[in-house]
């Protein structure tokens, strides 16, 4: 597929590297399935094409990725009968909590694993905000190039009483006490302190942070690509080894029980806290705050 309705694909420096552009920004990037499906088309004709070295993940205008598509017309409509096809395969004609667990399964869990493992190196190029499901994307990269301006934050327990989402490496990114401070708040992280923690390799100014990846994109793919893969495999295998893919399949079943509970109590409706359940109500939430040491914060 070489034509795409919701990202955009550059090639850069003589078709060694692959710049992919989420261009909904208009909904900040959010993920619905059209989006979700393309992407995962754009990292195959990326892998498959032996020119390419190093992929980049960007997305157009302000924010990088606000996550999951909860509301846009656009994705209410693709899950109406004649919607996406996606919604009638993969799960999606099962019922209850199946359809929804295996619906998930396919298109949040088990592509943002295969990015992970594409055979080329991956770099995000984060900007604005990076929510919830906009971390799994970003996290599925290898590298990480972020603007100064950027915050990072997972909001989903304190305004859809989740436990994270989908793609659950928060402990492994941000740390696990840290983790669980940002789980519980909602709080976020800027770039400094993402790059401190070792989340992100580099930080730049806004204005300069399309042209710093490239160049830096450059530097990568001037590796022979075996040796690329072979760290990159190293890093990733040697993380597998101290359990990472093992303790994200056994959460996703976790977020699955939360979905189940909720949707239980609520007789087969919303499958998330709502705000009789005490959960604050996602679309008139105030704006996240960076998590400090000297501050309470949730005032």
């Amino acid at each position: 597929m070489s034509n795409y309705t919701f990202l955009r694909y550059e090639s850069h420096a003589d078709g060694t590297i692959a710049r992919i552009v989420l261009n909904r920004p208009e909904t900040r990037n959010a993920q619905h399935r059209g989006l979700l499906v393309e992407l995962d088309e754009a990292f195959h004709r990326a892998e498959a094409d032996d020119h390419v070295r190093v992929v980049i993940l960007a997305g157009a205008g302000t924010i990088f990725s606000s996550g999951h598509d909860l509301g846009s017309p656009q994705a209410l409509e693709e899950m109406q009968p004649g919607g996406h096809p996606s919604f009638t395969s993969n799960g999606g004609t099962r019922l209850s909590a199946e359809r929804r667990m295996i619906q998930e399964w396919h298109y949040y869990f088990q592509n943002t694993l295969r990015w992970r493992d594409l055979r080329k190196i991956t770099i995000a190029e984060v900007q604005g905000g990076v929510y919830a499901a906009g971390l799994m994307l970003m996290w599925a990269c290898d590298l990480i190039i972020a603007a100064e301006d950027t915050r990072f934050a997972d909001p989903v327990g304190p305004r859809l009483g989740g436990a994270g989402v989908e793609y659950f490496a928060h402990p492994w990114e941000f740390g696990p006490r840290k983790a669980k401070e940002l789980l519980l708040t909602g709080d976020a992280i800027d770039a400094e302190e993402a790059y401190r923690l070792g989340m992100v390799n580099k930080v730049f100014p806004p204005a300069e942070l399309t042209e710093r990846t490239l160049q830096f994109a450059r530097r990568v793919a001037a590796l022979p690509s075996i040796a690329s893969l072979m760290v990159k495999e190293s890093v990733n295998q040697s993380v597998d080894a101290q359990g990472f893919r093992n303790a994200l399949t056994s959460v996703f079943s976790l977020h699955h029980v939360l979905h189940a509970h909720w949707a239980e109590l609520h007789d087969g409706g919303a499958a998330y806290g709502t705000e009789d359940d005490g959960i604050l109500n996602w679309q008139a939430a105030p704006p996240m705050t960076v998590a400090a040491k000297d501050t309470v914060g949730g005032q």
